[in-house]
């Protein structure tokens, strides 16, 4: 993740944590940009929700295009934690593997306040190749396949670049769909198709 400047907790005169205005920022800025839009949010918005000035924000982030790589990054970072506790704590098995990827992802449809993928809701917002976080975006969805693929390789499917790129295109059918039908919808389908495309491509 790109250095934040100034970004950690000082104590106040009580000697408890305060977030600095590096820190608030950023959680600002992740929060609004993830549930309304980058291009929804402006910094004036944001440092008001964050309760610092403006030049605090390019203190901390060179541009508003910083902020969103940074939030991104995180996000990433995060999501790979995610995916590796559940791959580890589905055992060896790799069909097993493969489904516990397909469940972390059914399983995010159902939380609160669900919208979408942060990554393929900015890749939608921002298609200019130059935007700061397109290559954030890029190398997160294909380090997914490359893992996805290295997998289905262990499952001696007889396609594991097919087999991985199918069981993406339902991840992300399933993430689309979500955002009209909510996660009662054809979403709700994700892991029982994700089971018989295993099968046929291991069947087959």
């Amino acid at each position: 993740m790109r250095k934040l400047i100034g970004l950690g907790a000082c104590g106040d005169p009580c000697g408890a944590p305060r977030k600095n205005a590096a820190t608030r920022i950023f959680e600002t800025a992740r929060e609004l940009f993830y549930q309304r839009g980058v291009r929804a949010v402006g910094v004036d918005e944001i440092v008001c929700q964050a309760g610092v000035t403006k030049p605090s924000l390019y203190r901390s982030f060179e541009s508003k295009d910083a902020l969103v790589a940074a939030c991104l990054e995180s996000y990433a970072a995060e999501a790979s934690d995610a995916m590796d506790a559940r791959i580890v704590a589905a055992g060896d098995d790799p069909r097993a593997q493969l489904r516990a990827i397909v469940a972390h992802y059914a399983d995010q449809m159902t939380s609160p306040g669900f919208r979408g993928c942060p990554m393929t809701n900015t890749a939608v917002e921002f298609p200019e190749e130059g935007h700061p976080g397109r290559p954030v975006v890029e190398d997160c969805k294909s380090k997914l396949r490359q893992h996805v693929v290295g997998i289905a390789r262990k499952l001696s499917a007889d396609d594991p670049e097919m087999l991985a790129d199918g069981l993406i295109l339902l991840i992300e059918g399933a993430y689309a769909t979500h955002h009209v039908f909510g996660s009662q919808g054809p979403a709700s389908a994700l892991v029982r198709s994700a089971d018989r495309l295993i099968d046929a491509h291991v069947q087959g």
